[in-house]
This record gives C-alpha cells, sequence and structure tokens, in this order.
C-alpha cells in the first residue's frame, strides 16, 4: 500500500491473470448504463430499466456517491460490474454492505469473474468494518443462488421485500399531509 492509499483503494484494485478488477468512476457511466440493461433483460426486466448513463455519472461525480461501483474487465473486456453502497443495522450495530446488483456476461460466467467480485466485495466490507453484506436474488435464478450458497451465504426465507414505488410515495406523503399529529 503506497502513502496516502486507504485500504479500500487498495483492496478494489486487483489485477489476476487478465482479470482486473477497478471502481468505476464518472467516465465509466455508460459502461454502467449498458450492464444494467444487460442485467434487466436478463432478469426479464427491461421495461422497468430507467436509469440512464447520465443518471450513473450525476451519482459518481458526487464527491460522496451514495453507490459504489466495481467494473470487472478480462482481457480488456468489459465482463462484470457490482453496484452497492452502506446501509446500517440497528440490531448488529455497525453498517452493511448491501449489493444492489451484481451481473457477470454470459461469455465470462464460470471463469471466476462472479467470485473474484465478492472477494472484492467482502475486502470492501472488511475495510469499512461492516457488520453483515446482504443482497437480494430472484427465486428463480437457482444458478446465482447456488453460486450464493456455494460462498456461504444463507438465505433469509423468512423475510420478505416490500417496495413503495413514485406514486405510491407521493400518496403516501399526501396522506400523511392531511392525517392529524
Amino acid at each position: 500500500m503506497s502513502a496516502g492509499t486507504s485500504p479500500s483503494e487498495c483492496t478494489l484494485r486487483a489485477t489476476t491473470d487478465m482479470l482486473t478488477i477497478r471502481t468505476a468512476g464518472p467516465a465509466d457511466a455508460d459502461s454502467v448504463a449498458m450492464l444494467v440493461r444487460e442485467l434487466a433483460d436478463y432478469e426479464r426486466m427491461s421495461s422497468a430499466a430507467r436509469a440512464t448513463a447520465a443518471d450513473f455519472r450525476r451519482e459518481l461525480e458526487l464527491p460522496a456517491p451514495v453507490v459504489r461501483v466495481l467494473l470487472a474487465e478480462q482481457g480488456g473486456e468489459l465482463a462484470a460490474f457490482a453496484l452497492y453502497f452502506f446501509n446500517f443495522s440497528t440490531f448488529v450495530g455497525r453498517r452493511g454492505l448491501y449489493l444492489e446488483d451484481l451481473f457477470v456476461r454470459p461469455a465470462f460466467r464460470r471463469q471466476g469473474v462472479g467470485l473474484a467480485l465478492f472477494a472484492a466485495l467482502a475486502r470492501e466490507a472488511e475495510a469499512h468494518q461492516c457488520g453483515r453484506m446482504e443482497w437480494a436474488v430472484l427465486d428463480w435464478n437457482e444458478p446465482a443462488i447456488r453460486f450464493y450458497q456455494s460462498l456461504g451465504a444463507e438465505p433469509l426465507d423468512e423475510w420478505r421485500v416490500f417496495r413503495l414505488t413514485p406514486p405510491a410515495i407521493a400518496a403516501l406523503s399526501a396522506r400523511a399531509r392531511r392525517t392529524p399529529s
């Protein structure tokens, strides 16, 4: 580690056998947007993927972006990405690393790219003293589920994910304004 380099900066740049994992910056926004569209296609959710390169660029240009992105390149080609952010666990009393999306392009699967990305994420979680790493997976994605279990991850079957979309957020906000406290 060189002087002035934080442990997380050091761990997020790793190169092995032509596989490079690096932190994405604003200049990578087009690549991130392209990989998100490919992920959406794979997950059969293309119509839901509305984020643009400009959206990612705007966030990644911030001095303290909410999201962080790792890009994996193999032999000079873009192979995969992992987009994550930090949250906080009230039960553990520590921050956690939440993996929003990880996608390995089909041509690069079964070559250790996903494992290398997860290892880089684990190093990032350790560097930030995270109490846990969590993510969601679609229930039909058996290859991903088997891969996650091979890493030692355990499914949280007793939890259900809920979501409010902008129309529901607006309706709830309006309802809260009408309700006396």
